[in-house]
């Protein structure tokens, strides 16, 4: 694979978590270890700068020593918002950069090539964004975006009241990239307490 530039990403953690009965879901833990911490420990080693976008309080996520980005638009409006926190952050603070991974805060086991692959599909296809998908399903928020999106974006959640994050990239060409599902899935992600007792499973198979 061709080399790529640093990307900045935005770890996607302001949702409301209402099947985990709510508070942070990116602070529950498995093997020990909170699913932030395990997300942080699969991008760093992929990623330049990271940022968390999550809402409220951020003292509640001091231990992690990231920038913490709320949403830049009014109302809960779902993980578009953080995207576009996330872009805004980039803008203002590396005014090289050109492209920005997203990927939520609730996948432990995020693939340790997903940006490499993401940059190489965007690049021989010839695509805005990059999406990564696995078992036939696309994952949306796991995606690679043009730093320049960021004004189409703000006008498609404050004009058109667009919340999903694949009725937005739709509008654009998308690269969709696949990852096996074996030994398990990369994009499993945690959303209720049966998930965080699943993920304890597949950790233990797989401690790296």
């Amino acid at each position: 694979m061709a080399e790529h530039p640093a990307t900045p990403a935005i770890i996607l953690a302001g949702g409301l978590a209402q099947r985990m009965g709510g508070g942070d879901k990116a602070l529950r833990m498995i093997a020990g270890r909170s699913l932030l911490a395990l997300v942080i420990d699969r991008l760093a080693p992929q990623c330049g700068a990271l940022a968390l976008s999550a809402n409220g309080d951020p003292a509640r996520f001091a231990g992690y020593d990231l920038p913490i980005i709320a949403d830049p638009v009014d109302g809960f409006r779902g993980p578009l918002a953080g995207v576009l926190a996330g872009l805004d952050w980039i803008a203002e603070t590396q005014p090289g950069a050109e492209l920005m991974l997203s990927a939520p805060a609730d996948c432990p086991f995020l693939p340790r090539d997903l940006v490499a692959r993401l940059h190489q599909a965007r690049i021989d296809q010839q695509t805005d964004i990059a999406v990564a998908a696995s078992a036939g399903r696309s994952h949306p928020v796991a995606a690679l975006w043009p730093i320049g999106l960021r004004v189409d974006l703000r006008r498609a959640l404050l004009a058109d009241d667009i919340r999903k994050v694949d009725r937005f990239t739709a509008r654009y060409p998308r690269a969709i990239v696949e990852w096996p599902t074996e030994p398990f899935d990369p994009f499993f992600n945690a959303n209720t307490p049966q998930d965080l007792a699943e993920a304890e499973r597949l950790a233990a198979r797989a401690p790296d």
